[in-house]
């Protein structure tokens, strides 16, 4: 194992120690040494790490600079040990990033794509994907959260869900309504399941008897998308599965305004219960709806001292 190679992977435990995943820079970070061995390469060069970056040559600029900042972070660890290593500047390639706006769906809209799964090819698709939809809408958990469940992490007679290992390597437990306890118990009875499952402990599964895979659940939600009928409202306003987690937090604190309930502690439970560090987080969700917004300003009005 050459010293990158061993840095590379130091660098990864250190990291994944404090809670990070890094699936994608760890690919991207190995991608990148290959092509420093290609080049004969001993370390770290800001112009060898701007070429693999802009690649490939048609890619989009926020592409070539995430490509870029995935480097800069593992270049300034290797530089803590080899002072030769180059740890490219930050204003080399900036980011643009700018933050896709959440499509928030309507209850008939999250109807529509359960009854676009019922045409999915076999029956366990069909019921897979319905139950999962079904599921994230009424719990807004991250799509990685709800494919990484294994079936011992529901609890039917308490009617939880126990989410392990989810980001920043939190484990949480989600209480559930009774439709969603019957609809989960449905599903794990159902008898295509039940002789497809016997080689994976996976909650969810495909039809092979595995369980599902972040890119085919994507797609999958795209084609649904489609054939629902969903259509984007703006250029940065497309119907995305993660939406579902935006159109839980959005609805829940509209509830609490409905209800008359205090929408400052809402907030507080719900940030615990989509598994966020702190409830600075779940302030985001405020901005995401105009009616939201204007509920939001009218608090602003009552309070006192407030300009009229």
């Amino acid at each position: 194992m050459t010293p990158l190679r061993q840095a590379l992977a130091n660098y990864l435990s250190l990291r994944r120690s404090l809670g990070y995943k890094l699936r994608r820079p760890e690919k991207l970070l190995h991608q990148f040494l290959d092509f420093l061995e290609a080049n004969g390469a001993p370390t770290i060069t800001t112009q060898l790490a701007l070429t693999w970056a802009c690649q490939p040559k048609r890619g989009e600029a926020n592409w070539w600079a995430h490509r870029l900042s995935v480097v800069r972070t593992f270049a300034s660890y290797v530089h803590a040990e080899d002072v030769t290593a180059e740890v490219p500047p930050r204003d080399l390639l900036p980011c643009r990033s700018r933050r896709a706006s959440p499509y928030l769906y309507t209850d008939r809209e999250i109807a529509a794509l359960i009854d676009a799964a019922g045409g999915l090819r076999s029956p366990l698709r069909v019921a897979t994907y319905q139950t999962l939809i079904g599921l994230l809408a009424v719990t807004g958990m991250r799509v990685g959260e709800a494919i990484g469940l294994n079936r011992h992490d529901f609890d039917a007679r308490d009617g939880i869900l126990v989410i392990h290992h989810a980001k920043f390597n939190k484990t949480r437990e989600l209480p559930l309504h009774a439709t969603t306890v019957a609809a989960l118990c449905r599903y794990l009875a159902c008898s295509k399941r039940e002789r497809a499952a016997t080689g994976t402990s996976a909650l969810f599964i495909s039809t092979t008897g595995t369980r599902l895979l972040y890119c085919n659940v994507q797609w999958t939600f795209q084609r649904l998308a489609r054939q629902a009928g969903l259509a984007p409202r703006t250029a940065r306003c497309r119907p995305r599965i993660h939406d579902l987690r935006h159109a839980f937090a959005v609805n829940t604190l509209l509830d609490a305004d409905r209800d008359g309930s205090d929408t400052e502690q809402r907030l507080t439970l719900l940030s615990t219960y989509l598994g966020h560090v702190d409830p600075a987080a779940s302030y985001w969700y405020l901005s995401a709806s105009p009616e939201l917004l204007a509920l939001a300003a009218q608090r602003l009005e009552r309070q006192p001292g407030a300009t009229p």
